[in-house]
């Protein structure tokens, strides 16, 4: 088996000669490969301070409370012989309660009724609070010391 090869060598200068010679040409061939490593580095630093502003608010308020009027109604009124003693009852918005006493005679006199009525009443009163807000500034420390404020539509109010 006759095998023929025609190689080409470079001369001193890198070029190639014009005619064939018999040593063999050598290319390397190279190949490359990437390797990532990650390490934790500081790039800066991040300054948070919280500000409470306080103030005083006047708040009108609506508030309801009832009263109760008593009044004393006399009547001396026997009660008849065959009826029973008078009953709690409501006129409207009157409770009447009737207050009874015994006599010697046994029978029922009505010495008098409690009239006792409810109303509600509503008076506007107003009180001073006082409200707090936060505010969170926020300062960015660079490695090298300087610092720098965000945006203050990253500062938020809370």
């Amino acid at each position: 088996m006759d095998t023929t090869t025609d190689s080409l060598s470079a001369d001193t200068s890198g070029r190639l000669p014009n005619a064939p010679l018999t040593t063999p040409i050598v290319v390397p061939v190279i190949e490359e490969q990437a390797v990532v490593h990650r390490e934790v580095v500081e790039s800066g630093r991040v300054r948070l301070s919280k500000i409470v502003h306080e103030h005083e608010e006047a708040i009108n308020l609506a508030l309801q409370h009832e009263e109760v009027n008593v009044e004393r109604v006399p009547l001396n009124q026997y009660v008849a012989d065959e009826a029973t003693a008078p009953v709690v009852r409501y006129e409207g918005d009157t409770l009447v309660i009737p207050v009874v006493r015994e006599v010697v005679v046994k029978r029922l006199l009505l010495v008098e009724e409690l009239r006792v009525t409810k109303h509600r009443v509503e008076t506007q009163e107003t009180q001073t609070v006082t409200l707090r807000s936060e505010q969170i500034q926020v300062e960015r420390i660079a490695p090298d010391g300087t610092t720098s404020s965000l945006p203050n539509s990253l500062n938020q109010t809370l």
